[in-house]
């Protein structure tokens, strides 16, 4: 999914571009009050946490437990995410609420360099302007409802900064394994991995697919405001079906609109809604999934200065995604597309259609428990049906080692081979003056509790 208000001609380079004191003493005083007016059920056993997967499924939650490896699981949680909390005994007062609230981060610090281009950051130089932080808390108030949130500052470039902010949080409300219902900033569930995509110790390579999950996109792309439903149906000898439909909005941050076509001046996304089907295949540790997401965004530009140009995006994405992952192996594509519809007031330029398309295939195998190496194929067409020229392509190819180094400290070492420069920022004019190959080279460490 990628938000792209394009100008004619343009493409879609051109994006128009607590402390946890006061945390735990707020649950333990809800608790507190719940407690004395009547009795409410408390796990003096919480649930253990699950060890993190190795990229082909998604956790129940989105904390970092701590892992000594990480096998790709074959048996699929009731839900890809958040579930409420199983029947429990009931409470006898603070010291249970204490053992159901659950406490968790993470650090990272990453290196970019490439031999050619300037990619995410300024990385023709090299660069560690590629660095991550997060704390997260989530605790089981009832034997169905559950709370959550995380607090999250990265830095990629010129974005984020290290701004604190609240990436994710959520009300969750489970009546039944197959009808549960969660409101507040909640993941979007995009293709396999939107919804680990900021849990670093949940996949093998450093950067994903950029033709699904385009880094530069990440903080757009995580998370929308608003409610979802899911559920988890077991079929008997079908397998089962996991389902998650949601709708809201997405708070969008501005990027640095360094070198694009036509700078933007503000932008919002009044509407987003979408699903996520996954079937659960008879067969061990084989998934088939579908996602569709529509939103609807408007920009403003001053495009001629001080003309104030108005954009109106509808766009509509589809992924097909199928991953095999049990016995060490990790296998897995997807493939996508999104429409985008663009009109312009006043109407400088005629109203645009274009269709992107992206595709991948990955493959991850744990040799060892401190050693996973991975590799994957990408490419993405910012217009279908333009593949001619550099600025109208972007093929990835792209090999990982993984180190895990102790239970909770993890080292990548990446390799890109590119071919194109749709990736890169700019418009289609600039891109096309631009190097056709060339490399990047990533590193990055990340620990976690």
């Amino acid at each position: 999914m990628r938000v792209c208000l394009r100008r004619s001609r343009e493409g879609c380079g051109a994006v128009v571009a607590a402390s946890t004191a006061a945390i735990t003493l707020a649950f333990a005083l809800f608790w507190q009050t719940a407690a004395s007016a009547s009795e409410v059920p408390s796990a003096t056993d919480p649930p253990a946490p699950l060890d993190v997967p190795a990229l082909g499924d998604v956790p129940p939650t989105t904390e970092v437990p701590a892992a000594t490896e990480v096998p790709p699981a074959t048996d699929a949680p009731p839900a890809t995410e958040l579930p409420g909390a199983t029947d429990a005994p009931p409470a006898t007062g603070l010291p249970d609420l204490l053992q159901r609230i659950q406490l968790h981060g993470f650090v990272s610090q990453g290196f970019l360099k490439t031999t050619a281009n300037d990619y995410l950051v300024d990385s023709s130089a090299g660069s560690f302007e590629y660095g991550e932080v997060g704390f997260n808390v989530t605790a089981h108030l009832s034997d169905k409802l559950r709370v959550g949130m995380q607090l999250f500052a990265f830095e990629l470039g010129n974005a984020g900064r290290y701004n604190v902010k609240a990436d994710w949080f959520y009300l969750d409300y489970r009546l039944r394994d197959w009808l549960g219902l969660r409101a507040g900033r909640l993941k979007i569930p995009y293709g396999l991995y939107n919804d680990i995509s900021d849990i670093d110790a949940a996949r093998a390579p450093a950067l994903l697919p950029s033709s699904i999950y385009p880094a530069m996109n990440r903080n757009f792309l995580l998370s929308q405001s608003g409610f979802e439903i899911y559920g988890y149906i077991p079929a008997g000898r079908a397998g089962a079906f996991d389902y998650r439909i949601y709708a809201g909005t997405v708070p969008y941050e501005l990027p640095p609109q360094d070198g694009a076509a036509v700078p933007l001046t503000s932008v919002r996304v009044p509407y987003l809604t979408g699903f996520r089907f996954l079937w659960e295949t008879p067969l061990d540790g084989l998934r088939v999934g579908l996602t569709s997401v529509a939103l609807r965004a408007t920009a403003t530009a001053s495009f001629p200065p001080p003309m104030l140009l108005t954009i109106t995006s509808k766009e509509v994405s589809g992924v097909g995604s199928v991953e095999y992952a049990a016995h060490d192996l990790l296998v897995a594509a997807e493939y996508g597309r999104t429409q985008i519809k663009n009109h312009y007031e006043p109407v400088l330029v005629p109203d645009t259609s274009v269709t992107a398309e992206g595709a991948y295939l990955m493959s991850a195998y744990r040799l060892t428990p401190w050693l996973q190496p991975a590799a994957y194929y990408s490419v993405y067409f910012p217009n279908h049906e333009i593949r001619e020229g550099r600025q109208n392509v972007q093929h990835d190819l792209s090999a990982t080692l993984r180190f895990d180094v102790t239970d909770f400290w993890i080292i990548k070492l990446e390799a890109h081979y590119m071919h194109g420069t749709a990736a890169l920022s700019g418009s289609d004019s600039q891109k096309a003056m631009l190097p056709a190959d060339w490399g990047l080279f990533v590193f990055k460490t990340t620990a976690y509790f």
